[in-house]
């Protein structure tokens, strides 16, 4: 991935699909113009995973760079921030007013106060879960969900009590990409396996679904919390599969959604 990144995309998205909703040849349509930005920490850095923040400000982190920055899309400029050696974030999310990541390579999760720089480490209890990968919010709870590809784990974090709980999701299962549906139920991808995970919120029980498509390696999911099914695309088929939760399952689900992979 290229230092130059699409940023204006992260910020422009709300204003866009709202445009989209009207005929084509509306005079109000918003016409989109994308823009980019040189992030000033070199390409080697590895710049990604951007995310809007209530001030506009579009944040990022470096994986190979070991730092997580933003970009004030109203003046250009940037501003980093170091955190602590080996860290090396895979992503993050902006939850009331802090940022938090993942340390890919430290069995962490990770507060950052914007305003003073300020750092606050929450530790896996498991120190095999070395690598928490992909992290998000449920706003109602406030409480996340994350991934660890490698350690094969799904987990859970209460920043109230500073509590973990982890799930195994198999060996070579890989878990990727993860959304909460409306009721905060996390759906995810088994990216090394043709499945999709979740824990149900009654039960604390995981549970795997299988798609139809042994080929089928699904990456990433968006949510829109409305309806009870999540897709997944197979590449190497070039098709798509689908997969429907039980009817007596009330707990949440899926408007049918594509979920993006790609070949191993």
């Amino acid at each position: 991935m290229g230092s130059r990144v699409l940023f204006l995309i992260a910020v422009a998205v709300p204003s866009a699909l709202a445009a989209q909703a009207k005929p084509a040849d509306s005079p109000s349509v918003t016409q989109f113009d994308p823009k980019e930005w040189e992030v000033p920490f070199g390409a080697d850095t590895r710049p990604r995973d951007p995310y809007a923040d209530a001030q506009g400000r579009v944040w990022f982190v470096g994986q190979n760079g070991n730092y997580v920055a933003y970009l004030d899309n109203k003046t250009g400029t940037f501003k980093r921030f170091e955190i602590h050696p080996g860290t090396n974030p895979h992503n993050l999310v902006v939850e009331k007013g802090m940022v938090w990541f993942t340390g890919n390579r430290n069995n962490r999760l990770v507060k950052l106060d914007p305003a003073t720089g300020k750092l606050t480490t929450y530790m896996i209890p498991d120190a095999a879960v070395r690598d928490p990968h992909t992290m998000t919010f449920d706003p109602k709870s406030g409480i996340a969900w994350f991934t660890a590809q490698g350690a094969g784990t799904v987990g859970r974090f209460d920043p109230t009590t500073g509590k973990f709980r982890l799930w195994k999701t198999g060996e070579g299962s890989r878990p990727y990409g993860i959304v909460l549906d409306s009721h905060g139920q996390p759906w995810f991808d088994l990216f090394g396996t043709n499945k999709i995970g979740t824990v149900d919120l009654a039960s604390l029980q995981f549970r795997a679904f299988t798609l139809p498509n042994d080929s089928t390696r699904p990456r990433r999911m968006p949510s829109r919390p409305t309806t009870r099914s999540s897709t997944a695309t197979t590449p190497a088929a070039s098709s798509v599969t689908s997969i429907r939760r039980p009817a007596r399952r009330r707990s949440g689900g899926f408007r049918s959604e594509v979920a993006r992979s790609r070949t191993r």
